[in-house]
């Protein structure tokens, strides 16, 4: 039964054969599962994750794409979150988000996915889990298709919101999965005895890693990797020192200053990215190189290859709590994922709120879903750097 005042279809951006297709006759969601909310979408952020779905064949054709939406919460589906426990690893009561209708939210969402081709975040109608959903703050608005450009800060705004999900996650997964850290804010001392590396500073994730690492004191430096022209904001973000990768000799730079980095993050994932990042790694220290894509110690030269360093990935689609299917990849069940990135959800939510991590640069569309075909092949051919491209479907 279709909720009331919903339509039964609406626009979307779906998987053509080699390109994104925009539609207008999509069917909206009718079921809304367990701990899920459907949204009307206000703004959508475009990610890489979009093209390459495309080009790698990795979804079904017809599939609704997009992963980063903001929107107002029209229908509830049942409580959320079971398996979210009473109480954290410091014995203190979670309190988790609640939502009622009429919120603003923003989200994740696991758009051109194949186990749930009929969702995605390039919609007007979103299913969000709410594992993966943040509570706007209540004067947040939308800026308006007048506004060009959002600089970086605070976030204050709909649209600046929404550059945020799939970043936060990913980096949240990374810090607090993977690497171990602990979710507290401004601790007196470092969580770690040695600093951090993130390569690709002024990306998405790495300047939300940065962020995260910071606030939580998870290290004793932070050492970026960007372009030069970064270094103020990525200093702004948290970055204690900030190298250029367009200099040749950047990884001998940093080996001759710190030769005691045991955790790095490979924000770029490319192959020469990781053999760089790879020889930055302590000598004799045990160390764990993240990395987001597929990469492994395969792409790193034979001779170069040391028992202390290990690679590993993270999957931020992990976070549903089912088995992924991506292109010829099935990677099962990951249900303590899904448990520590909703709890860091939960956590960080209201520090965004009060001030406490900034969006990155943002910089706004008009048109609505007929802007994506056009702003994914922007970031196919690379044309975007250090900024987050929003675009606007409807102004609140």
């Amino acid at each position: 039964m279709q909720p009331q005042g919903v339509p039964t279809t609406m626009k979307a951006v779906v998987i053509g054969k080699d390109d994104a297709i925009v539609k207008d006759d999509v069917p909206v969601a009718t079921y809304i599962p367990e701990g899920h909310m459907l949204i009307k979408t206000v703004a959508v952020a475009l990610n890489t994750s979009e093209w390459k779905h495309i080009d790698y064949k990795l979804a079904k054709e017809g599939a609704i794409m997009g992963c980063d939406v903001v929107g107002e919460v029209i229908l509830l589906g049942s409580p959320r979150l079971a398996e979210f426990g009473k109480k954290d690893y410091t014995g203190e009561e979670i309190v988790p988000q609640e939502f009622k209708v009429g919120d603003y939210v923003y989200a994740f969402v696991h758009g051109s996915a194949n186990r749930t081709p009929e969702n995605g975040a390039l919609a007007q109608y979103v299913v969000v889990d709410s594992a993966t959903t943040l509570l706007a703050a209540k004067d947040w608005k939308s800026v308006g298709k007048s506004v060009d450009y959002i600089p970086s800060g605070p976030v204050n705004s709909l649209e600046a919101a929404v550059s945020l999900p799939v970043s936060l996650t990913t980096a949240g997964g990374v810090l607090f999965h993977d690497m171990g850290n602990k979710l507290l804010w401004e601790p007196k001392e470092p969580q770690n005895n040695f600093p951090l590396l993130v390569w690709g500073g002024a990306t998405g994730v790495g300047s939300l890693a940065i962020q995260l690492a910071k606030k939580t004191h998870a290290y004793t430096k932070i050492i970026a990797v960007a372009s030069k022209k970064h270094e103020a904001l990525l200093k702004k973000f948290g970055a204690d020192e900030v190298f250029d990768y367009h200099d040749k000799d950047v990884v001998q730079q940093i080996k001759k200053k710190y030769n005691n980095i045991q955790h790095l993050i490979d924000a770029v994932s490319e192959q020469y990215t990781i053999r760089q990042v790879y020889a930055c790694a302590a000598d004799d220290l045990p160390v764990t190189i993240m990395q987001l894509v597929f990469l492994t110690i395969n792409d790193i030269e034979p001779q170069a290859r040391r028992e202390n360093v290990k690679i590993i990935s993270t999957l931020i689609y992990n976070v549903t709590g089912y088995e992924v299917n991506i292109g010829e990849y099935t990677f099962p069940p990951n249900p303590i994922y899904r448990r520590d990135v909703a709890k860091f959800i939960n956590f960080i939510a209201p520090k965004i709120q009060q001030g406490g991590i900034y969006n990155m640069p943002v910089k706004i569309c008009k048109n609505g879903l007929d802007d994506a075909p056009e702003l994914i092949d922007k970031l196919r051919k690379g044309e975007v750097r250090g900024e987050k491209l929003v675009t606007i479907l409807w102004v609140t």
